[in-house]
């Protein structure tokens, strides 16, 4: 079978589309079928996806007949990654589960603040690739035990899940993003044991992030409605709700749902501007130069390469100090956006600023992300200006690569060459 993550692109993007909910409401998947085919995905591949024939399809699309059997519903839900809700089904496997109780704030231990402090403070710098270990140990020295203590309080479990979670970043930041996967998957379960709605938002955001990264759109779209479900209920936290619904902009955006993407990315405009109810000390603080940098991706992924432009050039400005990997990032954003409206000066022009190897930078994210650059301008290499840039790029990787040896992935796990 084909990959069929292309449909559930599609329906990640239609998700909040009101004709779409309809359909989902009357369990017409006859008019779902015909919005997906309207969308680009051919009648072959969205009965492949959910597994029927052609001409059983073309019957539901021409309201020759309706899907009635439960199996055949959940089928499709399934395929598709529609959530069960939708079509009044009980939550998919696949479907982020919500937490069903509410707690207030857990105070931090002095010892767990200090050392989660320390570990933001070096991340934010230099990148959290060499840090990994160091956060491991720490789980299965500090915390572990404290788990399954007699006198256990269930407030360390939301420690657990804080540096789960950051371990599942750092993982991430070392190109390692199954790895990250399963860091945050069981930071969420810590997480709902704990009873923090925040916390566990928080790593829903963390969630639809890296689904961002490896082109899930259907699980980023998903985990930021799960973390945006959560966030809304009791204790406010403004800046979690902006990170939520950038999120949620960046996997309409990249599915092609411009409307519901430019809504998205005004309701965290919105959110951030407001003060919060509740400071939480396990929640890493998502602030302006935060959702400037998210902008200028929704923005690029919207084609509105002129406002992209202007929110890259923003945040490199406003992480001109003391952030390593994020400028570093929005460096690369700012490249990409170039490539993308075929302006090959100014990716030569701004570009240069990547091509400086780093020793403290401790991120093979960045590497991946610079080493991506080659492909898309692969197509101009027959600009000299261009070929000038590839054999300085191919250069920095080489490089980097040297210097961060001990944590990049092995060529046959898929690391840059």
């Amino acid at each position: 079978m084909r990959d069929p993550e292309a449909p559930r692109h599609v329906v990640a993007g239609l998700l909040d589309d009101q004709r779409f909910r309809s359909a989902c409401a009357d369990r017409d998947m006859g008019a779902i079928f015909r919005l997906l085919n309207h969308r680009g995905i051919s009648t072959r591949r969205i009965a492949e996806v959910v597994g029927i024939t052609q001409g059983r399809l073309y019957d539901y699309m021409n309201r020759k007949s309706r899907v009635e059997r439960l199996s055949l519903f959940e089928d499709i839900a399934d395929g598709l990654h529609i959530p069960g809700c939708l079509l009044g089904l009980a939550t998919r496997p696949w479907e982020p589960q919500e937490i069903l109780a509410e707690s207030e704030v857990p105070p931090p231990a002095g010892d767990d603040m200090a050392a989660m402090n320390a570990f933001r403070d070096a991340d934010r710098m230099a990148g959290g690739g060499r840090l990994y270990e160091a956060v491991i140990r720490h789980l299965s020295d500090g915390i572990a035990r404290r788990l399954v203590g007699v006198d256990s309080d269930p407030h360390v479990f939301a420690v657990a899940a804080s540096f789960t979670e950051m371990a599942g970043w750092m993982a991430h930041d070392s190109g390692r993003d199954e790895l990250a996967g399963r860091h945050f998957s069981r930071a969420f379960a810590f997480a709902r044991t704990s009873e923090d709605r925040l916390l566990a938002a928080k790593i829903a955001a963390s969630s639809s992030h890296l689904a961002l990264q490896v082109g899930d759109l259907s699980q980023a779209a998903h985990w930021a409605r799960t973390g945006l479900a959560l966030a809304s209920q009791g204790h406010s936290l403004p800046s979690l709700t902006a990170q939520l619904y950038a999120m949620k902009a960046r996997a309409a955006a990249a599915s092609d749902q411009q409307v519901a993407g430019a809504r998205a990315l005004e309701q965290a405009r919105a959110a951030l501007s407001c003060a919060p109810a509740v400071e939480h000390p396990w929640v890493s603080p998502f602030d302006e130069a935060s959702l400037t940098s998210e902008s200028a991706l929704v923005a690029r992924d919207m084609g509105a390469y002129g406002k992209a432009i202007e929110y890259a050039e923003q945040a490199i400005r406003m992480r001109a100090e003391g952030r390593a990997r994020s400028l570093a990032l929005s460096r690369v954003t700012l490249v990409s956006i170039d490539v993308c409206r075929e302006d090959l000066d100014a990716v030569v022009e701004s570009g240069e600023d990547l091509l400086t190897p780093n020793p403290a930078l401790g991120s093979v994210r960045v590497v991946n992300q610079v080493v991506g650059l080659r492909r898309q301008l692969k197509p101009h290499a027959g600009y000299r200006p261009v070929q000038g840039f590839l054999s300085r790029l191919d250069e920095f990787a080489r490089t980097q690569s040297l210097l961060l040896a001990d944590l990049m992935p092995s060529r046959s796990k898929g690391s840059p060459k």
